[in-house]
C-alpha cells in the first residue's frame, strides 16, 4: 500500500534554509554549558516578557547548575565516589543541554516570526521539534495566551526528556539505581529554589522525579509560585537581574556559603549550621563556581523522534485545581542542609536503609 506524501515534503526555500542554519549555530553557541545557557534564558525573557517559560526556564536552571557544583562541593565529596558524582554531573548536564537545544529554537523562531510579521512555527519539524508544539505556538500566535504556551513548553519539555534521559538504561543504572538517589530522595534534596529580596527563598520540591506526571505537576506549580502575583514576580526579576548566575550557591545564600574553600585539608569536618545559620567562628560551606569545577560537555546528537502520540498530554493544559500555591521553603530547605550536614560529618547514612 503506498503511503501517503508527508506532510512536511515541501522542499525549503534557500531563504528558509539559511533561516535555520542560523538557529542552530546560535543555538549551539549558546549551549556550551549550564552558566551560558541559563543567561541566554533570562536574556531573551527580558526582550520578550510574554513568553513566560523563558524566565522559568532560567530560574528552574539556576537550580541544574547548583545540583552541578553540589557534587563538587562540601558535602557531596564526602558522601559519594568520584564516579557516582560524574555520573550525577553527566545526567544533570545532558538533561539541561537537551531542554536547552529543544526550546531555544522555538524562542528564536517566534523572534523571528515577529520581525517578519508571520508565524514561521511550520520550520520546527526540521529542527526536530514537536508538532505538538507547532500547535501551541500557532495557538499563542492568534490568542496571545502566556499561560496555554508555558504549560505547552512544560508539558513538551518533560516530555521530551522522558525516554531520552529519565528511561536511558544507563541513567536508570547508574543514577536511579543508585543508594544514593534513594537517599536524596529520602532526605528531600530535590528543592527548587527561586532567590528573591535579600536572603529570601520560594519554590517547590519534588519527591518522584522519575514520574512524568509529578515532574510535569511541578512545572505548573512552580510556574504559578513564580507568576501568580506581580508584586513576587518583579521580585523575582529583579533578583535574577541584579545576580548573575555562577553555578555557586553564594549567588543567593553569601552568609552562608562561599565559591572559595575555606576549609583546611586534612582538618575533618565539623557542624557549621544551626537553624540555617552558621555557628560562632565557622567557616562558610564550599559552593564553587560551575565553571570552575565541571568542563564543558561535549554533547552527541540529540535522539530524533517525536514523543506527541496522544491527544491526553493536552488534559495538563488545563488550570491547577489548587486556588493558591504556598511558595514556602525556607524552613524546609534548612533542615534539608541540616540533615545533609550531619550526612556528611557521619559518612555513614547508609545505615538509614539498614
Amino acid at each position: 500500500m503506498k503511503q501517503p506524501a508527508h506532510i512536511y515534503s515541501h522542499k525549503l526555500t534557500s531563504e528558509e534554509q539559511s533561516l535555520l542554519e542560523r538557529i542552530r549555530r546560535n543555538t549551539s553557541d549558546l549551549n556550551k554549558n549550564n552558566v551560558t545557557r541559563t543567561k541566554a534564558y533570562f536574556d531573551f525573557y527580558q526582550k520578550h516578557s510574554e513568553i513566560h517559560w523563558a524566565f522559568l526556564g532560567h530560574m528552574v536552571s539556576r537550580n541544574g547548575g547548583w545540583n552541578m557544583t553540589d557534587l563538587k562541593g562540601d558535602f557531596l565529596t564526602r558522601l559519594l565516589t568520584d564516579k557516582e558524582r560524574n555520573a550525577y554531573f553527566t545526567f544533570l548536564e545532558r538533561g539541561n543541554w537537551l531542554i536547552f537545544q529543544d526550546a531555544y529554537p522555538q524562542f528564536l523562531l517566534y523572534s523571528e516570526s515577529l520581525k517578519r510579521n508571520k508565524p514561521l512555527f511550520y520550520l520546527f519539524h526540521y529542527l526536530n521539534i514537536s508538532k505538538f508544539m507547532e500547535t501551541v505556538w500557532n495557538y499563542f500566535w492568534r490568542r496571545r495566551d502566556s499561560y496555554i504556551l508555558t504549560i505547552g513548553l512544560i508539558i513538551n519539555e518533560q516530555n521530551y526528556i522522558e525516554k531520552r534521559v529519565i528511561q536511558n538504561p544507563i541513567y536508570q543504572k547508574e543514577v536511579f539505581d543508585t543508594l544514593e538517589f534513594k537517599l536524596q530522595d529520602y532526605l528531600s534534596f530535590n528543592h527548587i529554589l527561586f532567590p528573591y529580596r535579600k536572603k529570601s527563598l520560594a519554590g517547590q520540591t519534588i519527591h518522584q522525579f522519575q514520574s512524568l506526571h509529578e515532574r510535569i505537576l511541578l512545572g505548573k506549580r512552580l510556574y504559578a509560585v513564580l507568576f501568580q502575583k506581580k508584586e513576587l514576580q518583579n521580585q523575582f526579576v529583579q533578583w535574577a537581574n541584579t545576580h548573575r548566575h555562577t553555578g555557586s550557591r553564594k549567588d543567593y545564600w553569601p552568609h552562608i556559603f562561599n565559591n572559595i574553600n575555606e576549609g583546611i585539608p586534612g582538618i575533618p569536618y565539623q557542624l557549621r549550621l544551626n537553624a540555617c545559620k552558621l555557628r560562632w567562628g565557622a567557616k562558610k560551606i564550599y559552593s564553587p563556581d560551575l565553571t570552575s569545577v565541571w568542563k564543558n560537555v561535549q554533547h552527541q546528537e540529540a535522539e530524533k523522534g517525536d514523543w506527541f502520540h496522544d491527544w491526553q498530554a493536552t488534559h495538563y493544559l488545563s488550570e491547577l485545581n489548587e486556588p493558591q500555591i504556598n511558595g514556602e521553603i525556607e524552613y524546609e530547605y534548612c533542615q534539608t542542609l541540616e540533615r545533609l550536614e550531619l550526612a556528611a560529618l557521619a559518612k555513614k547514612v547508609i545505615t538509614i536503609f539498614d
